[in-house]
């Protein structure tokens, strides 16, 4: 049966590879919606039925919804800036969880077959001590986790009010090819390259003895088309990325080799942030097929190698936060 498959947030990361994977792999029919605000539109597989609107708006979506009638959606659209999101409260809010019960509201209206949420490690916070397992209670300590922990208690609901079949996914860290390295403020291995590129020293924020599990995009493909495909995936929360932690200073080493560049870390303040944070990984080999393939210094050469045959773009600056209160000295700088 051929499906007609909603993708949000299809000009990023995550949802341009998917969009072209599902395409590329299989007979289905793909929608995509996205404001590019962060993505691009190269991103996005000329096959893709594209939209361009903010989800925020919800005659948008219902339009949409209407005219597609889609059986399966995967939801990514987000603004991932975790540090940021305390000084842009009401943006945060907006985009990633308005934004989201739109998108819930039209799915349960719509009989959506399954409905797939990008949500974050981020809701986990920094009460416990890695790697996080999918049974420990929330904790999230910043606007951006709040919002991803609000999706995933209204998906919950929506499942047992109104039947809306959903599988929640938690990816950590992931990057690769057609992730925005353009923004001043997120995915840290991306503003390392823009930096690099443009001659500037990489930025770390403290000692550098942070700790992630960095994910390569293309080893979770397959399981995230799994987790709208497989009956035991319904109403699952799963853990989604790479297994082998890296130091942030580890990180950006790896890349400065990489690179061939002379150019050495600048650290700056401490920001608020948890210091150590990857997640298990089990239950996505279990349920999702999740194969580890790709260690950070491959991922970050195949990225590299991508990063260097894009055209030259502006640099995304906010032009004024919502609050500055307690706001960090290098983004206050231009």
């Amino acid at each position: 049966m051929t499906n007609k498959i909603l993708i949000t947030g299809v000009a990023g990361l995550l949802g341009s590879r998917l969009a072209s994977w599902i395409l590329e792999n299989t007979d289905n029919i793909v929608i995509g919606i996205d404001d590019l605000s962060g993505g691009y539109i190269e991103n996005v597989h000329p096959n893709v039925k594209f939209y361009k609107f903010n989800l925020v708006d919800l005659g948008e979506v219902g339009g949409v919804f209407s005219k597609e009638k889609p059986n399966i959606v995967y939801h990514f659209a987000a603004y991932a800036a975790e540090g940021l999101s305390p000084f842009i409260r009401k943006y945060n809010y907006e985009n990633n969880l308005i934004a989201s019960t739109n998108l819930i509201t039209k799915s349960i209206e719509f009989n959506v077959k399954r409905f797939v949420f990008a949500s974050s490690m981020s809701v986990y916070g920094d009460k416990y001590n890695p790697p996080f397992d999918e049974s420990l209670p929330q904790n999230p300590m910043d606007p951006y986790g709040i919002a991803k922990f609000a999706v995933e208690q209204d998906l919950a609901i929506a499942y047992i009010q109104h039947g809306l079949p959903y599988t929640i996914v938690r990816p950590h860290n992931f990057y690769g090819p057609n992730q925005n390295i353009w923004d001043k403020y997120r995915n840290v291995l991306g503003i390392w390259m823009y930096q690099i590129l443009n001659g500037i020293q990489p930025t770390i924020f403290g000692d550098g003895e942070q700790k992630r599990a960095f994910s390569y995009v293309d080893d979770s493909l397959i399981p995230l088309w799994n987790a709208s495909q497989k009956p035991e995936c319904i109403g699952e929360i799963i853990n989604l990325g790479g297994i082998k932690e890296h130091s942030i200073t580890d990180a950006c080493e790896i890349l400065l080799s990489i690179t061939e560049t002379s150019l050495t870390p600048k650290y700056l303040e401490q920001r608020h942030e948890a210091k150590y944070a990857w997640s298990t990984w089990e239950k996505s080999v279990e349920l999702l097929d999740f194969k580890h393939k790709i260690d950070l210094p491959e991922g970050l050469s195949k990225m590299w190698l991508w990063v260097k045959s894009q055209p030259a773009r502006q640099r995304f600056v906010w032009p004024k936060y919502e609050l500055d209160k307690g706001i960090y000295t290098y983004w206050k700088e231009d």
